[in-house]
């Protein structure tokens, strides 16, 4: 067996693994496996780390920063014209128009001058990619994230500028345990009529499908190690 077959068996088996893992927790929460999809995170992986997965039937990738997606996925997405990209890292304003030309989904609006970049941004270039809000839900100096208490005024303005929000995202504190803080996000998004919560990575990611994540991010589990 050569390296590209041992490569394309090693990751149709960590898929494998990782949609099994998912959907047993789906069923111990009494929900649907197909009710929460698996983004797998390729931040600083290159196309031969990625194209296995793409091989395996992987049709969802998630990129940190603009540039590095700008870099690998047009040539990726020529072969596989059928992926979805999402933005799951944090966006500078002013890269607004290419994140929005770019990805399919963006998971990190976060503040108002943000909004109406994207805002603007899609009006340009008549794309409108599904926005997931940010809470900073463990309340972290250093974490991106709207705050808890600002997150009302914010939705608020997201639907006075008709930006497509679908739904919250989190990434909880590394050091506690995460399951309030995935029942707390779960509870903002019901309260605000949001259906979607992107939340859970690879060391939690069982524990979010149980709270209802119908999004996980999952990096280090597919890829390995950075």
């Amino acid at each position: 067996m050569d390296t590209t077959d041992t490569l394309l068996q090693d990751a149709a088996r960590r898929l494998a693994d990782i949609r099994d893992r998912m959907a047993k927790a789906a069923r111990l929460a009494d929900r649907k496996p197909e009710e929460t999809r698996l983004i797998a995170v390729s931040k600083t992986f290159g196309p031969e780390a990625i194209e296995p997965l793409l091989a395996a039937g992987q049709r969802l990738f998630g990129e940190n920063r603009v540039q590095e997606a700008q870099a690998k996925w047009p040539a990726l997405r020529e072969k596989y014209p059928d992926v979805e990209l999402h933005l799951v890292g944090q966006l500078q304003s002013n890269k607004a128009v290419d994140a929005v030309t770019l990805f399919d989904v963006i998971h990190s609006l976060d503040r108002s001058s943000l909004a109406q970049a994207l805002a603007r941004a899609m009006e340009k270039t008549g794309r409108r990619p599904a926005c997931y809000v940010q809470v900073n839900i463990g309340q972290e100096d250093q974490k991106g994230g709207v705050a808890l208490d600002a997150l009302p005024a914010l939705l608020e303005e997201t639907r006075a500028l008709n930006l497509p929000v679908v739904g919250l995202m989190c990434v909880p504190p590394v050091d506690k345990e995460p399951a309030p803080y995935f029942a707390l996000l779960a509870k903002l998004a019901r309260r605000h009529g949001l259906p979607r919560l992107s939340m859970g990575m690879s060391g939690d990611f069982e524990t979010a499908i149980t709270l209802g994540a119908t999004e996980v991010r999952i990096g280090t589990a597919l890829f390995g190690a950075r």
